[in-house]
């Protein structure tokens, strides 16, 4: 596993998005009001005067979280055009969005399949699926789907949060393996893995899965993610096949 080192200055964000982090604008005060209590207060201040939550809504992703992929990719360089894409726990759809920028599937050289349990609006380029992902019969759907083999997976879902964090790490690495004994079944060889997990919880089986089925792991935590969360993400590149 190599070192997560130093990120590329000046990544860009997106497509038609400029370098670097977004611009901090003058800092917004929100009062308590009304039913609202302290948490949400802080919550929504933090929102209001967050670089990424104003650029997100400038450009018309549908989360924040659509930079975190597109600095990932700008690092490591996982979807490229006409690649067969799917994104796990895809709603609301800010990383689909992303998948179908990089890919350009919306022009017909890629393909980008979301998968989620929840409805979500219809995305441009990309082709949502209602499901389980977990579920016996879903990944020959999404290979019937792709008209194949997936080049990548993609999983930025997250377990809801306890606060106590060696309940978390647990969650977060059972989501994380549950992701990946979804992809081992879809990925095509020499495909790429795009997981989150948290700081210090994938150094058990499922890391020593992932070194044994690519030829290269690495953590990373891109700039989009916020300095206190405990999220990092794995990425697998090279895939091998499952248990080879």
């Amino acid at each position: 596993m190599a070192r997560k080192g130093s990120w590329p200055s000046g990544s860009r964000m997106g497509a038609g998005a400029k370098g670097g982090t977004p611009p901090r604008s003058s800092a917004v005060r929100v009062k308590t009001a009304g039913r609202r209590t302290a948490s949400s207060t802080q919550w929504l201040q933090r929102q209001l005067n967050d670089p990424y939550v104003r650029e997100a809504k400038r450009l018309g992703y549908r989360s924040r979280a659509a930079f975190k992929l597109a600095e990932l990719d700008d690092r490591f360089h996982v979807l490229k055009p006409g690649a067969r894409v799917v994104d796990l726990g895809a709603a609301p759809g800010g990383w689909t969005q992303v998948a179908v920028e990089r890919t350009h599937s919306a022009r017909g050289k890629g393909f980008v399949l979301g998968v989620d349990m929840l409805e979500m609006p219809p995305i441009p380029g990309a082709t949502l699926i209602r499901a389980d992902f977990t579920a016996a019969a879903t990944p020959a759907r999404i290979k019937t789907a792709l008209g194949g083999a997936a080049d990548i997976v993609l999983s930025d879902m997250a377990a809801p949060a306890t606060g106590h964090g060696a309940t978390d790490h647990v969650k977060i690495v059972a989501l994380a393996e549950a992701a990946y004994d979804f992809a081992a079944e879809v990925l095509a060889p020499g495909g790429a893995f795009v997981c989150k997990v948290y700081q210090g919880g994938a150094e058990g089986e499922l890391l020593q899965r992932l070194k044994r089925d690519f030829a290269q792991i690495r953590h990373a935590k891109p700039p989009a993610s916020r300095s206190e969360s405990a999220e990092v993400y794995l990425v697998g590149q090279g895939f091998r096949g499952r248990g080879i």
